[in-house]
C-alpha cells in the first residue's frame, strides 16, 4: 500500500471521528431559514417515498425462489411417482431452488443493470436454472426415484421459458418505474461551479444510472457558482439544504469538493450529518488510488463513503416487524394495567385520561405522543418548557406514582403501531423542551442527529440510568452521546437487550418524579 493511499484512508476515518466528536460542543447561532419558492416547489415534487433497489432485489429473489419451487412441484405432481410424499418433493425441489437463487446471485444477475437487460445475462440465467433442476432431480432420485425423462424435459424447458418471460416482464416494469420516478435514488449535489458540472456529467454518462439529481446547493454567490449548472438549478445555501432535505425524500448528498479542502468539507458535514441520508464525497476527479473499502461506486463514478443512512432497507423492515410484534404482545398482556391506570387518572382529578404532546420524531417531523395524564389539567404544560421537578405541585398523587413507575408511557405502544415511534430508540423530546433557559439544540451542536431514526418508547440512554429531569447541560450531552452510540451500533439483538433490560432498570426510580 502506498503512503498516499494509507494517508487518504486515514483522512476519511479522521473526518468521521472529528464530526462525531462534536457532540459535546455548542452550535454556532443561526437564524431559522426559509426555502425560496423554487426550492420549496421542487421539494414538494419529491415528498412521496421512492422504492429502494435493495428492497426490490430482496423481494425479487423470494419471488423467483417461489416460481422455481412452483414449477418443480407442478412437474412432480404430473410426472413423478404418485406414492412419493409431498414433504420429500418439497425438500428436494426446494433445495434445488435455493441453490439456483444462490447461483444467480453469484453470477451477478440480481444487480439492477442485469435485471434491466435480461438479454445480456440469459446464458447465466439458463445455466443456473439447468444446474438447479439437475440437482433437484438428483436429490429426488437418490431419495425415492427421480422424474421421468419427459418430466425432466418439461421441467427444464417450461421453467426456462417462464424464467426468461418473467425476467423480461420485470425489466419492462423497472424501466417504466425508473421513468416515473418510483424506483430511483434521489441525490443533491453540495457545492457548485465546475466540480458540480463534472460530477453531474459523469453521472449522466452512466448507462444504467438510477440517480435523480434534484438540484444543487452552494453558499457562494452567482459570480463563483452559477445559478444553473449542467442544466440543474442552484436551489439555495447549505443552511437551506437541511430544510430542503427534511421536506423532500432525499437519499443521498454528494459533496462536489476536492478532498484536499478538508476544513470546508468538515464544516459542511457537521451541518449535514444530522440528516437521515447517505453522505458521499465525489472522488471522480481524484487520480489517486485508494483501498476499495474507502469508497463505493455509482456506476463507474467513485464516491467516498462518509456516512450511511442508519437502519435502512431490510433492517427497517426487521425493526418494524419487531415493533409490531412486541407492541401487540405488550398491549395483550398489559391491557388490565392500562385500564386500571386510566380509571385511576379519571377518578382522582378532572380532565381527560390521555395527555397529547407535540414532540420531535424521525427527521424532525412533529408527532403527537400519547401519555396518561399525570398533571392537573389547568397546570399542565404541553410545551414542556418547565421541566417536572421533585415534589412538583403540578403533578397529581396518581401522576406521581405512574411517572415514577413509567406507567404513564404505556399508551405509547399505540404510537408504535401507528408508526410514529419505535419500541427502542432515542426518547422523543418535546418541541420546546429546554435545560435552564436554552433549548437542547442550543446546547449540543449535533442534537438533531438523534432524529436520523425513529424515537423510541425506551432507549439505550434510559437503561444506562439517564432518566428523569434534564436540568443541566451535561445531562443532555450524556443522553445525546448514548443516543448516537445506539444509532451507530444498532442491531436487532441490541434492541432485544434494551427491551428486556428496561423493566429491570425501571426499578431504579431515583431520578423519576
Amino acid at each position: 500500500m502506498s503512503k498516499l493511499e494509507g494517508q487518504e484512508q486515514f483522512d476519511i476515518e479522521a473526518l468521521r471521528r472529528r464530526v462525531s466528536d462534536s457532540v459535546g460542543s455548542a452550535p454556532d447561532p443561526e437564524r431559522p431559514v426559509e426555502l425560496n419558492p423554487l426550492a420549496r416547489q421542487i421539494a414538494e415534487q419529491f415528498r412521496d417515498d421512492n422504492y429502494s433497489p435493495a428492497m426490490l432485489i430482496g423481494q425479487y429473489r423470494l419471488a423467483e425462489f417461489l416460481l422455481m419451487l412452483a414449477v418443480g412441484l407442478s412437474v412432480e405432481l404430473f410426472f413423478g411417482p404418485t406414492e412419493r410424499s409431498l414433504a420429500l418433493r418439497f425438500c428436494g425441489i426446494g433445495a434445488g431452488a435455493v441453490l439456483t437463487v444462490l447461483m444467480l446471485q453469484l453470477s451477478d444477475t440480481y444487480q439492477i443493470p442485469s435485471i434491466r437487460a435480461p438479454g445480456r445475462t440469459r446464458l447465466r440465467l439458463l445455466g443456473s436454472w439447468v444446474i438447479g433442476v439437475c440437482i433437484s432431480a438428483a436429490l429426488l432420485w437418490i431419495a425415492d426415484g427421480g422424474p421421468t425423462v419427459a418430466g425432466l424435459i418439461a421441467w427444464m424447458v417450461g421453467g426456462a421459458v417462464l424464467l426468461l418471460l418473467e425476467r423480461f416482464l420485470i425489466a419492462f416494469g423497472i424501466r417504466n418505474w425508473s421513468r416515473n420516478g418510483i424506483m430511483e435514488r434521489r441525490a443533491v449535489i453540495v457545492g457548485g461551479g465546475q466540480p458540480a458540472r463534472d460530477l453531474a456529467r459523469a453521472l449522466e454518462r452512466q448507462p444504467d444510472n438510477d440517480i435523480r439529481i434534484c438540484g444543487i446547493f452552494d453558499d457562494r454567490g452567482s459570480d463563483r457558482s452559477p445559478e444553473v449548472v449542467a442544466g440543474y438549478p442552484k436551489l439555495g445555501t447549505f443552511a437551506e439544504l437541511v430544510e430542503f432535505s427534511r421536506l423532500a425524500r432525499i437519499d443521498m448528498l454528494i459533496i462536489a469538493l476536492p478532498p484536499t479542502a478538508e476544513d470546508r468539507i468538515l464544516q459542511l458535514i457537521r451541518k449535514l450529518w444530522v440528516l437521515p441520508v447517505d453522505i458521499r464525497l465525489a472522488a471522480h476527479a481524484n487520480r489517486l488510488r485508494f483501498r476499495p473499502r474507502a469508497y463505493s461506486h455509482v456506476g463507474t463514478v467513485p464516491m467516498f463513503d462518509i456516512f450511511d443512512k442508519p437502519i435502512r432497507d431490510w433492517d427497517s423492515v426487521a425493526k418494524r416487524v419487531f415493533d409490531i410484534f412486541f407492541s401487540v404482545l405488550a398491549i395483550v398482556f398489559l391491557w388490565p394495567v392500562m385500564l386500571g391506570v386510566a380509571l385511576a387518572v379519571k377518578m382522582t382529578s378532572p380532565g381527560p385520561v390521555l395527555f397529547v404532546q407535540k414532540r420531535h420524531g424521525f427527521n424532525n417531523e412533529i408527532i403527537s405522543v400519547l401519555k396518561f395524564r399525570s398533571m392537573y389539567t389547568h397546570l399542565s404544560d404541553p410545551t414542556a418548557r418547565l421541566a417536572v421537578t421533585k415534589g412538583d405541585p403540578r403533578v397529581t398523587p396518581v401522576g406521581r406514582f405512574i411517572r415514577k413507575s413509567s406507567l404513564d408511557e404505556l399508551p405509547q405502544f399505540f404510537n408504535v403501531l401507528r408508526g410514529d415511534l419505535s419500541l427502542v430508540g432515542p426518547r422523543p423530546h418535546a418541541v420546546q423542551a429546554q435545560t435552564g433557559n436554552r433549548k437542547y439544540v442550543d446546547v449540543v451542536e449535533s442534537y438533531f442527529a438523534r432524529h436520523r431514526v425513529k424515537p423510541g418508547v425506551t432507549g439505550w440512554a434510559q437503561i444506562n440510568g439517564l432518566r428523569g429531569e434534564i436540568d443541566t447541560d451535561d445531562k443532555i450531552r450524556a443522553r445525546i452521546t448514548y443516543d448516537l452510540d445506539y444509532i451507530e451500533n444498532w442491531s436487532i439483538l441490541l434492541d432485544l437487550k434494551i427491551l428486556f433490560l428496561t423493566p429491570i432498570r425501571l426499578l431504579n426510580t431515583d431520578n423519576a418524579y
